[in-house]
């Protein structure tokens, strides 16, 4: 079978590709014989960790997935809820590091327009972006490039595609200086009857190439996603995808209307491993083969190899099983939005992936130990070390130095500079833009949904176990804040090398967390992604298992916002003074120290705190929540109070009740009639509540005797990322 134009495969070759001396053994064992290039390279697509998670596959399975809004679980494209009245909501998250770091604009370009893919290959128009976005140290050289690059390519797809923008993360730490995250998510909208598979079914029936032509852009993007960087990760910049969004927009229209034609049978978009996977993954899943000429591969570069065509990730292309009896309507579809559509092969009996190439058979393998059956791992992990509870922590010199200081920190700034890159309303559906707890966009006439990433990496890395319970609870907090019901999350697990085991170590016990979390607040996952292997030289990220979440408003009159509404409100604060200072911010911007133990998370308290706080804003007695999380008290505070022209009187508090980050605990503020009343509810449900102050009408915030302007805090707050980004 082997072409005589073919290199002779060597170990070089093989570990070039990503196998292990092992692995590649198994795949001889498996084939008989030596493989052909295309099958080599087809090979390490399938079984390389982005597509297989093998290492993390073992401990991903104890996750809690299903509910009872879950629709669909982990397995598919995306994850689906059910949200009332014939909707379903069908989102995921996904990552596009390794890429964003070599080409910033067109990594996290391409990192948009495939999670967009994985939502409308179910069905589904997307109706929101987020994305989790984090960089090195401010001072490190590449990161204002790397900044802009990431922030214009999410912006310049998103935007370009018609999708709003509704929230995110973005964070500094040393740790990410060569090996930056670019975590996206989307959300879409379908009727729960018309939900799309990747399943095929079938014998003799036609696979369909639609979209954009074959490239050589991208080849081995997969597998150099699943590698450690060292000092030449610059020499990779062609395994980058280039994205066209305007592209993408016709073949998300094409495709609803081809599903709605009803000559869809399965569906898959071309994503990492491009032709490869999503061929291999629709025939192992439906127990078929699939055979592949690629003589009909529409391609935009002259004398692409078949290895070539297998391993590109060209962007914008999708690959279907179409009923025989529509396929000129489907066709016509296709090419009325400008796209190409060619049927490129069958679906089989064999149970054998083929592909031919000018006469000749590339490669011949069993689809199912390609697609279902790839090395699975039980990987040596070591138990992280638990670290003490900092005690003594010593208050700062100047308390309103200290304040000012926090509040404009690289990591506590605000992040209008990135956000309004984004559209955020495009659509006249987004009810709550960037800046609040959540983002919210409107489902109906008076429904909602709302959605939140977060994750606080400092946190996982002194305590896998705790720091992924807390990822799972402030996702979970953050939809409680405007009045979302919680309903299930995605999640997209950044982590370093799993092949040492105390990185092992970190991802068994941050599942572990996470686990804990979903199973007690009745918050299963549906989807996500696993993203291994960020390292450079060695050097691993800080553990970032980034957790997307989706909530449910039936009546979005009841919606919440955090900043204040009216002089004379009451200040409460639920979850009672916080103690704890390990891995604050306080310790590490004034302090300088990372250290200790973070806060545990108490998830009975958690529950029973949010479903109180949830129950006050259904029953429209409140009128702001912000939950307490990064920077403590006195942040949450001051972010209710920026966006307006109040202020705020508070207790004089000791620095730890003001910079602790103690979880389950909500600032809210309510008429002051109605705090006796709120306060005695709460006692009654058993949740710790006390009134810490008053909004008034001087723009001030003043704490015992310690008094600072709301503008000099707005000041500091907005001016970090303009600067920095001009300087």
């Amino acid at each position: 079978m082997k072409h005589a134009a073919e290199p002779a495969i060597t170990p070089e070759i093989v570990k070039a590709h990503g196998l292990k001396p092992d692995e590649y053994q198994r795949f001889l064992d498996l084939l008989g014989r030596t493989p052909t290039m295309t099958e080599l390279g087809i090979c390490s697509a399938m079984w390389n960790e982005h597509c297989s998670y093998k290492s993390s596959k073992k401990h991903l399975k104890k996750l809690p997935t299903t509910g009872e809004r879950v629709l669909i679980g982990p397995g598919e494209n995306a994850g689906v809820i059910d949200i009332d009245d014939g909707q379903a909501i069908i989102f995921k998250m996904e990552s596009h590091n390794h890429p964003s770091f070599i080409e910033p604009y067109q990594g996290s370009a391409t990192g948009v327009g495939g999670i967009l893919r994985d939502v409308f290959t179910m069905g589904a128009r997307p109706i929101a972006a987020l994305n989790a976005l984090r960089f090195g140290s401010p001072d490190h050289p590449k990161t204002r490039h790397l900044v802009s690059g990431v922030v214009a390519g999410v912006g310049g797809y998103g935007n370009s595609f018609g999708v709003p923008t509704i929230g995110g993360e973005v964070n500094f730490h040393e740790s990410y200086n060569g090996n930056i995250l670019v975590n996206a998510m989307a959300v879409g909208i379908a009727d729960t009857d018309k939900i799309f598979l990747s399943k095929a079914k079938g014998v003799g029936l036609p696979v369909v190439y639609l979209g954009a032509k074959t490239g050589r852009d991208g080849i081995h993007g997969a597998t150099m996603a699943s590698a450690e960087f060292d000092n030449k990760a610059d020499e990779k910049r062609p395994t980058v995808q280039v994205g066209d969004p305007f592209t993408e927009k016709c073949l998300l229209e094409a495709c609803l209307e081809l599903m709605a034609s009803g000559a869809v049978i399965a569906i898959q978009d071309m994503g990492a491993a491009g032709l490869t996977s999503s061929a291999v993954e629709m025939g192992a899943k439906g127990d078929l083969g699939i055979e592949l000429d690629l003589d009909m591969v529409p391609c935009r570069e002259e004398n692409m190899s078949a290895y070539e065509m297998m391993l590109s990730e060209s962007q914008e292309r999708m690959l279907m099983v179409l009923r025989p009896e529509l396929e000129k309507q489907a066709e016509a579809i296709f090419h009325k939005w400008g796209l190409d559509f060619a049927i490129i092969g069958k679906t089989t009996n064999t149970l054998r992936f083929i592909i031919k190439h000018q006469g000749e058979v590339k490669a011949d393998l069993p689809i199912k130990q390609m697609g279902d059956e790839a090395p699975e791992y039980d990987r040596p992990w070591v138990e992280p070390k638990k670290l003490a509870l900092l005690t003594n922590v010593p208050a700062p010199a100047d308390l309103k130095a200290a304040i000012i200081k926090i509040i404009g920190s690289p990591d506590m700034c605000s992040r209008r500079w990135v956000w309004e890159q984004y559209d955020s309303l495009i659509g006249s559906n987004t009810a709550q833009i960037p800046g609040g707890d959540a983002g919210v966009v409107r489902v109906g006439y008076n429904k909602a949904i709302a959605v939140s990433t977060d994750v606080t990496p400092r946190y996982v890395q002194a305590d896998p176990y705790e720091g992924g319970k807390q990822a799972v609870a402030e996702t979970w907090r953050n939809l409680t804040c405007v009045g979302a019901e919680p309903i299930a999350i995605t999640d997209n697990l950044n982590f370093g090398n799993p092949e040492k085991p105390e990185i092992m170590g970190q991802i068994v016990f941050a599942l572990r967390g996470i686990d804990a979390a979903c199973r007690a607040l009745d918050y299963p996952v549906v989807s996500g992604n696993v993203s291994l292997y960020n390292e450079t030289n060695g050097k691993a990220i800080l553990p970032t298992p980034a957790i997307g979440g989706v909530g449910l408003l039936k009546d979005l009159s009841k919606m919440t916002t955090k900043h204040f509404k009216s002089v004379g409100d009451a200040i409460l604060l639920v979850g009672g003074h916080g103690t704890h200072l390990g891995q604050s911010i306080y310790l590490r911007e004034i302090l300088g120290r990372e250290e200790g133990a973070p806060p545990p998370v108490d998830l009975a308290t958690e529950k029973k705190n949010g479903d109180f706080v949830r129950n006050l804003i259904n029953h429209s007695q409140v009128t702001a929540v912000h939950d307490i999380s990064d920077g403590g008290l006195v942040t949450t505070v001051i972010e209710m109070a920026l966006p307006t022209s109040l202020g705020a009187t508070i207790d004089a508090l000791s620095h730890e009740h003001l910079f602790s980050e103690d979880q389950a605990r909500y600032v809210l503020t309510c008429k002051h009639t109605e705090a006796a009343k709120i306060i005695t509810q709460a006692h009654v449900a058993g949740v710790d509540i006390i009134r810490i102050g008053t909004v008034t009408t001087d723009p001030t915030l003043a704490i015992g005797k310690t008094e600072i302007a709301v503008a000099e805090l707005r000041t500091s707050h907005e001016g970090w990322f303009p600067n920095y980004m001009a300087s």
